[in-house]
């Protein structure tokens, strides 16, 4: 009894990772012995393991449970997680009547949310550079396997082909960073590399400059900053609408968690060698993002390139390094997951293949069709676009704030500029809906129907994005909380 009980404490740091990928296997199992025909709930399957995976992380909360020296659930990490957790939940109720509509495999589509979903909250708690190059590999895997879930659309093929080859280029990188860490050090945990780093910073070293380089390529392609984004809109565009939701929020904050751990943490000591690197990748994906946005007449590559600059946001916030900057990056990826996933929800709810609601065109008049999604969708799009009381535009004062404050006047600058920029494409399409003509405007065809657990996932998300908006000091005192248990 006493092994077990020692075996159960070295896993405790990754229960909540074990009942997410448990979950998976769960929904692989119901599409094997599901018959043709057959409807069957495999979208419970899931909520059922990110609920078990939500209470574990809840009871880890303060106690910096460990798994075998290579994972630690502090409450950096656990917080994380919960935020992919709740991207989880807003994907699944979300996906329930698309998937179905889109003719997705619902076991496949299902299994492999959760094993995505697994790598990523891996690597939020991740204190091993092997252990996040494998949580990567494991969470990218599968998103490029649901990109080109729709076997039989031509661009859904070449979207995931694309995001395949250029993901192993970056992988690549990764991997021969994390090499050249271990050839400095002897090892790739996090801890002994911030020893090695601590007394070696000084004296610097070429080599220890290529890891660096090449671990910030590798994250730098994760979070779409130029000039690694070249896959992003390709991606976004030809993957199905709620699997373009779910990796455009879940992938950021996977990937900013282990950002922070190596760079704020372990690479600390060469902030004044990677800082002029991550400023200008800050500066040019800032502007390159909200620029090309404007141009977009595509609905779901216009939200790419939002993306693109909402990364550039949040590298602004890396950039300032001081504990405001932290903690404003955490709550910036919760706002941005709930908002980001609502925005995506409603196109993939009104989409369907008798009316697709792909372009800016399709939007017109939609006000007069469908005023609940007309509404949803000015929501979201008003809180990316920093619009008070909503919640983006505290995440975004939060974000600039932190750059004053650490001196960075011109990442500010650039920040606000960039955003007031971006304000008229997300603008653009609320015009769209709200300002054309109903008898010459409207298109005829009708729209789906919203189910209504999705109808109520869409007034949850808003009554989030308000409350965030209007009290948002809570979660900025437990997001400066949870980021100075790990630096």
């Amino acid at each position: 009894m006493s092994s077990v009980s020692t075996i159960g404490q070295a896993l405790n740091g990754i229960v909540p990772v074990m009942c997410v990928t448990l979950a998976g296997i769960a929904c692989m199992l119901a599409e094997a012995f599901r018959r043709r025909g057959e409807r069957m709930p495999i979208g419970g399957l899931g909520l059922v393991g990110l609920a078990g995976a939500g209470a574990s992380a809840v009871l880890l909360w303060g106690r910096r449970a460990g798994c075998l020296g290579v994972a630690e659930a502090d409450d950096f990490g656990l917080f994380v997680q919960l935020v992919l957790v709740g991207i989880g939940v807003l994907t699944i109720v979300f996906s329930s009547d698309a998937v179905e509509r889109e003719g997705l495999p619902a076991g496949e589509y299902y299994a492999l949310t959760m094993f995505a979903l697994a790598g990523m909250m891996l690597m939020a708690v991740a204190t091993d550079l092997l252990v996040i190059f494998l949580a990567l590999e494991v969470f990218s895997l599968a998103l490029y396997a649901m990109t080109g879930l729709r076997r039989r659309v031509y661009a859904s093929a070449e979207g995931a082909f694309k995001y395949f080859i250029l993901g192993g280029f970056s992988s690549a990188f990764f991997l021969y960073g994390v090499a050249f860490a271990f050839g400095l050090s002897g090892s790739t945990h996090l801890d002994r590399l911030a020893a090695h780093v601590q007394a070696h910073a000084p004296a610097g070293g070429l080599l220890l400059l290529v890891a660096m380089g090449l671990l910030l390529a590798g994250f730098a392609f994760k979070v779409a900053a130029v000039p690694f984004h070249m896959w992003t809109p390709d991606a976004y565009e030809s993957a199905p609408t709620v699997v373009t939701g779910f990796m455009s929020t879940a992938v950021k904050a996977a990937a900013f968690a282990a950002f922070i751990r190596v760079f704020l943490h372990a690479l600390g000591p060469l902030r004044a060698d990677w800082l002029p690197v991550v400023w200008v990748l800050a500066i040019c994906t800032m502007i390159l993002g909200s620029v090309v946005g404007v141009v977009q007449v595509n609905l779901k590559r216009m939200l790419a390139y939002s993306s693109i600059a909402h990364g550039g946001y949040l590298l602004v916030a890396l950039a300032s390094g001081d504990e405001v900057g932290r903690a404003a990056i955490l709550f910036y990826l919760v706002v941005y997951a709930v908002t980001n996933v609502g925005a995506f929800a409603v196109i993939a709810l009104l989409d369907s293949r008798e009316a697709p609601m792909q372009t800016l065109d399709d939007y017109r008049g939609l006000w007069h069709r469908s005023p609940f999604m007309s509404g949803m969708l000015a929501v979201f799009l008003l809180s990316l676009g920093g619009f008070p009381p909503f919640a983006g535009f505290v995440a975004k004062w939060y974000v600039f704030t932190a750059a004053v404050r650490a001196d960075q006047y011109a990442l500010a600058i650039v920040g606000v500029l960039t955003s007031v920029v971006s304000v008229f494409f997300y603008l653009r399409i609320i015009v769209m809906m709200y300002m054309t003509d109903k008898a010459a405007e409207a298109a005829p065809a009708a729209l789906p129907r919203v189910p209504k657990p999705a109808a109520a996932a869409l007034w949850l998300s808003v009554a989030a994005l308000l409350y965030l908006g209007v009290l948002p000091t809570r979660v900025v005192e437990i997001a400066a909380r949870a980021v100075a248990s790990v630096l």
